[in-house]
């Protein structure tokens, strides 16, 4: 199957997923504890988000300062964005995708599946975790005619 077919596929269920959540639980719980149980995941996840967001930037940073290519943080940054977006669009199917964002572990093993099966098979030269090299000399030419 295509990606754009699956994105399409996508597009179509989640909705009509969400709305069947959304009346299924209003009709057990009433309809304001489930608005503002869906309010309460948005608030919840924003916090949350902005916390691993800077843990992450924070080891970026350090990684960057050791010399280390910070790969896996590069990885986990656009997984973070699409687990806020998914936590910010109303609706308990995409609260649970954008949770599953926002865990750690689940994030390092979804960022090191990218990098060992996608970039290196790529031919991308990702070495994650291994210092800069000392031996290599930096230098400017110029082709003169």
């Amino acid at each position: 199957m295509k990606v754009f077919q699956v994105v399409f596929l996508c597009f179509l269920i989640i909705p009509f997923l969400e709305i069947y959540l959304l009346l299924t639980i209003g009709g057990l719980i009433g309809v304001f504890p489930t608005v503002f149980l869906v309010v309460f995941t948005a608030v919840l996840g924003a916090a949350l988000l902005r916390q691993q967001g800077f843990a992450t930037l924070r080891r970026f940073q350090a990684n960057l300062n050791q010399g280390v290519v910070p790969a896996y943080e590069m990885i986990e940054g656009p997984i973070l964005l699409v687990g806020g977006a998914l936590l910010l669009t109303p609706g308990f199917f995409t609260d649970v995708l954008g949770f599953a964002c926002l865990i750690p572990q689940l994030r390092g093993k979804i960022a090191r599946y990218v990098i060992e099966n996608h970039l290196i098979q790529a031919g991308g030269a990702v070495h994650p975790g291994r210092p800069k090299d000392n031996n290599v000399l930096e230098g400017e030419y110029k082709k003169e005619d």
